[in-house]
């Protein structure tokens, strides 16, 4: 006999989709601030201030990302949050993200400048940096990324929602190129532009080196907290970020 499952309060399922539109709203308006505000050459000599408060400013997104990952930390906002605990999480993370890059000052100077088909193809591999990632997050359901799912299929009573440990990882579409094909699209968005400003430049040399140290430390993560089943993953896709590289 299957045991009752009930359906979110008006409250819960506004707290989750409010917190789907929000992940949303960050993303675009990184987007906008990435390809519009960010690429606005500033002259003048580089101002290592503005340098040091942006890396700072990143870093608290970065802290609360690798806090919030720590497993300890995550059951004991489980148990008070229950099935909330990721739409929790996305609530943050957004809110953080936009301030990052409304706060995000301008740093003067330029590294290059591009035209013609050169300018093309960096375009064309900034756009497949976006594909990349929305096709990535699509794959492993952009649904529980974004703290929805959860709400809508609450376990039984007694059983710890989220349960890891079984569920083997997807060998197919870009989860079969590289382990971590999210942070290849970020790597071409932030990297692959025509006018690399000093103010897009420091905003991708911080944020890729919080994903190359985190990377080790979320597959760390997965090997202790997935019952053998990513442990199966790498053996069969051996790059994590670069095919034939890393």
């Amino acid at each position: 006999m299957e045991r009752p499952t009930h359906a979110p309060s008006t409250a819960v399922w506004a707290f989750a989709w409010g917190g789907a539109a929000l992940f949303v709203v960050s993303l675009s308006f990184f987007l906008f601030s990435y390809d519009i505000n960010f690429r606005r050459e500033i002259p003048g000599p580089i101002d290592m201030i503005a340098v040091a408060w942006n890396t700072v400013l990143f870093s608290v997104f970065a802290l609360h990302h690798t806090l919030f990952a720590r497993s300890g930390l995550r059951s004991w906002v489980q148990q008070r949050l229950a099935t909330l605990e990721r739409s929790a999480y996305v609530w943050v993370a957004s809110l953080l993200f936009i301030l990052v890059c409304a706060l995000w000052r301008p740093v003067p100077g330029e590294l290059w400048q591009v035209y013609d088909l050169p300018a093309l193809v960096l375009r064309g591999l900034h756009l497949v940096g976006i594909v990349l990632s929305v096709a990535s997050a699509a794959a492993i359901d952009i649904w529980e990324l974004a703290g929805v799912k959860q709400v809508h299929s609450r376990p039984p009573q007694g059983e710890a929602p989220n349960a890891q440990g079984q569920e083997e990882f997807k060998t197919t579409g870009p989860y079969g190129l590289v382990r971590h094909p999210i942070y290849l699209g970020w790597f071409l968005i932030v990297f692959a532009v025509p006018h690399m400003t000093a103010t897009r430049l420091v905003f991708a040399v911080v944020s890729s080196i919080y994903v190359l140290v985190a990377i080790p430390l979320e597959e760390r993560s997965l090997l202790v907290t997935t019952g053998g089943s990513y442990e199966r993953y790498r053996k069969k896709v051996r790059f994590r970020l670069v095919p034939g590289i890393y």
